[in-house]
């Protein structure tokens, strides 16, 4: 029986002590990574503005080839909704194209329902380097609210390497199929 307290009393010590700490982090989250890619910048951009091209680069949406799909209204314009249904790993949520510049700017509002809730803004940018080279920025940026928040270092953490994989994909989408 005291084995069993023990445990519990560590369990609830563990817990406290992540609560805490938790009150001091940060909840806010920002990620931005870019890429140069051989294209001209009006080319990306009509790809990158249509949210159903992102199965072919975006290593989240890729995350369940069997995930369920549904759409919302007109893609590439402010107001389409994408949404899915899949695996623990690609979990549930929408996607939303929420303002656009055309030719720079595609700023979307991801709203995960599993596995856990949670609301970021995913921006797309491009910038014409030359004629034929565009760089574009990928930026994850939102809130977390408490004590949730605990996962901000770990997303920080991951969300580059995950971000840079699937700018890796767009890159050779366009490079090696002369998009």
């Amino acid at each position: 029986m005291n084995i069993v307290i023990t445990i519990l009393l560590v369990v609830v010590g563990i817990i406290a002590l992540l609560l805490i700490i938790a009150l001091f982090l940060k909840k806010e989250h920002y990620v931005k990574r870019e890429i140069i890619i051989n294209a001209p910048s009006q080319k990306v951009f009509d790809f990158l503005r249509l949210l159903k091209n992102q199965d072919k680069f975006n290593k989240w949406a890729k995350a369940d080839p069997d995930r369920k799909w549904e759409f919302k209204g007109i893609d590439g314009t402010i107001g389409f909704i994408i949404s899915w249904n899949g695996n623990k790993k690609a979990g549930e949520g929408e996607k939303e194209i929420m303002g656009i510049i055309e030719g720079k700017r595609i700023e979307t509002q991801i709203r995960f329902v599993k596995p856990m809730a949670m609301i970021a803004d995913v921006t797309m940018e491009t910038e014409a380097i030359s004629d034929s080279k565009t760089k574009v920025s990928l930026i994850n940026s939102g809130t977390i609210k408490y004590p949730m928040n605990i996962f901000i270092p770990m997303a920080e953490k991951n969300f580059p390497k995950d971000m840079d994989e699937s700018l890796k994909t767009l890159k050779e989408l366009f490079e090696q199929d002369g998009k």
